[in-house]
C-alpha cells in the first residue's frame, strides 16, 4: 500500500497540519508526522478540502461525444478538484432505463478520475408525459437516487407529484429545472432593460420562481425531498427561504457563472454567455451570493455544458446555451465568496463538498479531513492568480465565459481514495 504525507497544509483553511495517507484512506492527521517511504508532498500552506461533489455535470455520452465523454469529462473533473460528479440524464438516448445508467456508470468506473453517479431521468425521453423507469434505475447497479429531466422543466403538476412520490419509497430527490416553458417561449435572454435596449426576446424571472413555488408546495404535500437545479433569482432565493421557514424539504443549488457575471455581457452579443437559466441582473448576483452564505442556497453546482465549436461560433439565436464549470467553478467561488469575505474555507468545503454529497446519497464523499476517512481530498493553493486559457482545459469543449479573464485559486491535487489524479498541477 503506498503511503503520501501532505505536509504543512491548512486544512480547511485552519493551520498547518500535515496529513497521512495510507492507501485509501487518512491515517492520521496532526503537526509532525513522518512516514518511512512515503510520497512527500511539501503544501506550503495550501488548502487541504475533501474532494468536491458536483451535483449537476452534462458528460453527454452516451451520443454526444463530439461535446464531451465520460472519460473528458471526468479529467475536467479532477483537474477542478472533484472526486466526484453527478452525470445529468439528457444524453442521446436518454438515461431513462436502467441499461443506460449502467453504462454511464461503467464508463465512470474505466476512466477512473472521479466517482460519477449518473442522474436518472423523470419522464421517458425527457417528454414530461410518462414516468420513467425510476425503481429499475434506482435498483440497477448505478444505484441512482437523483433524477431529473433538466434541460427541460417536469411542468405537468400531476407528473411532478407522481415523481415525487415515487422517490420518496427510497429516499430519491428530484431534481428539477425551473422553467414554466410559455413564459420562455421564444427567450434568449433575461427579460429587462438589457433585453429591451437589444431587441432580444425575454426570458423572465416569473417563469423559474413560478415552478419554484408551486414544487416546494407538492413537496410539501408529498412529504418528499426536491432540489432546485441552478436557481438563479433574487425572488426565487426568497421562495426557497420561505419554504424551508416551513420546514419543508427543499434544497436549491446555484452556479459559477450565476455568482459572478450578469446579463450585461450579453451586449457583446457573443453567444458565450447565452445560458439556461440566463444570466440575470447585479442585484440577482448579489442575492445569490448571501443566499449562499446563509445557507438558503445550499450548494454550488457547475451545470458544466460542453459544446462543440460550431455550436457556439454562431449567430445569438442559433448557439446553444450552457457553458463548461468544471475546471473554473473553485477559482469562481474563491472570488465571488472567499475573497468577499461570505464565506471562509469551511463554508466553501460544505457547499462544494459535504452538502452535494448529503444530498445526492455519495458515499464516500464530503467525508471530515480526519483520520479513518477516506482520501478524497484536493489541494488548493490560494495564492495562485492565473488568466483563463481553454486551450489548456481537459474537458473536450471549450466554451467558458471566463477566457482571458483572471482568476484566482488553482488546484495542484486530487487524490481519489487515495490515488493521484492531478499532481502539482498536472493530470497524474
Amino acid at each position: 500500500m503506498s503511503k503520501i504525507l501532505i505536509r504543512g497544509a491548512k486544512v480547511l483553511g485552519g493551520e498547518p497540519q500535515d496529513v497521512l495517507i495510507d492507501g485509501e484512506t487518512i491515517e492520521a492527521v496532526g503537526t509532525g508526522l513522518s512516514a518511512e517511504g512515503a510520497t512527500v508532498i511539501e503544501a506550503g500552506g495550501q488548502i487541504l478540502l475533501p474532494g468536491l461533489v458536483d451535483l449537476h455535470t452534462h458528460l453527454r455520452e452516451p451520443g454526444r461525444e463530439d461535446s464531451e465523454t465520460v472519460l473528458t469529462g471526468t479529467r475536467a473533473a479532477a483537474s477542478g478538484g472533484y472526486t466526484a460528479v453527478f452525470a445529468m440524464a439528457n444524453t442521446h438516448p436518454v438515461a431513462d432505463t436502467a441499461g443506460v445508467v449502467e453504462q454511464v456508470y461503467r464508463l465512470g468506473k474505466e476512466a477512473g478520475y472521479c466517482d460519477v453517479q449518473p442522474i436518472g431521468a423523470v419522464t421517458v425521453g425527457l417528454e414530461g408525459k410518462k414516468l420513467a423507469e425510476l425503481g429499475a434505475m434506482h435498483d440497477s447497479a448505478a444505484g441512482v437516487t437523483v433524477f431529473s429531466d433538466d434541460g427541460k422543466c417536469v411542468d405537468d403538476a400531476v407528473i411532478m407529484r407522481r415523481a415525487l412520490e415515487y422517490v420518496k419509497a427510497f429516499g430519491g430527490v428530484v431534481a428539477q429545472h425551473a422553467q414554466e416553458p410559455r413564459l420562455t417561449e421564444g427567450a434568449q435572454m433575461n427579460e429587462g432593460v438589457v433585453s429591451a435596449e437589444l431587441g432580444l426576446g425575454g426570458w423572465p424571472a416569473v417563469a423559474e420562481e413560478s415552478i419554484i413555488a408551486r414544487d416546494v408546495l407538492l413537496a410539501e404535500h408529498v412529504g418528499s425531498r426536491v432540489h432546485i437545479c441552478h436557481l438563479s433569482t433574487a425572488g426565487s432565493v426568497e421562495i426557497v427561504r420561505w419554504a424551508k421557514s416551513r420546514g419543508i424539504d427543499v434544497t436549491a443549488e446555484v452556479t459559477p457563472h450565476h455568482l459572478l457575471l450578469t446579463d450585461e455581457l450579453v451586449r457583446t452579443y457573443d453567444p458565450v454567455y447565452k445560458v439556461n437559466p440566463p444570466l440575470r441582473t447585479e442585484r440577482d448576483v448579489l442575492a445569490l451570493r448571501e443566499a449562499l452564505a446563509d445557507g438558503t442556497i445550499d450548494i454550488v453546482a457547475t451545470d458544466h455544458a460542453p459544446h462543440p465549436h460550431e455550436d457556439k461560433d454562431c449567430e445569438w439565436a442559433a448557439a446553444a446555451m450552457g457553458m463548461v464549470g468544471l475546471e473554473t467553478a473553485l477559482s469562481v467561488v474563491q472570488q465571488t465568496m472567499v475573497e468577499t469575505g461570505l464565506l471562509d474555507w469551511a463554508g466553501v468545503a460544505d457547499r462544494m463538498s459535504s452538502a452535494p454529497a448529503r444530498i445526492g446519497r455519495a458515499t464516500g464523499h464530503g467525508r471530515p479531513v480526519s483520520a479513518g476517512e477516506p482520501a478524497n481530498l484536493v489541494l488548493v493553493d490560494p495564492a495562485y492568480r492565473g488568466t483563463v486559457d481553454p486551450a489548456d482545459f481537459a474537458s473536450r469543449s471549450r466554451n467558458t465565459p471566463y477566457e482571458g479573464r483572471e482568476l484566482p485559486g488553482r488546484v495542484t491535487h486530487t487524490f481519489l481514495r487515495g490515488r493521484a489524479t492531478v499532481m502539482d498541477g498536472k493530470l497524474a
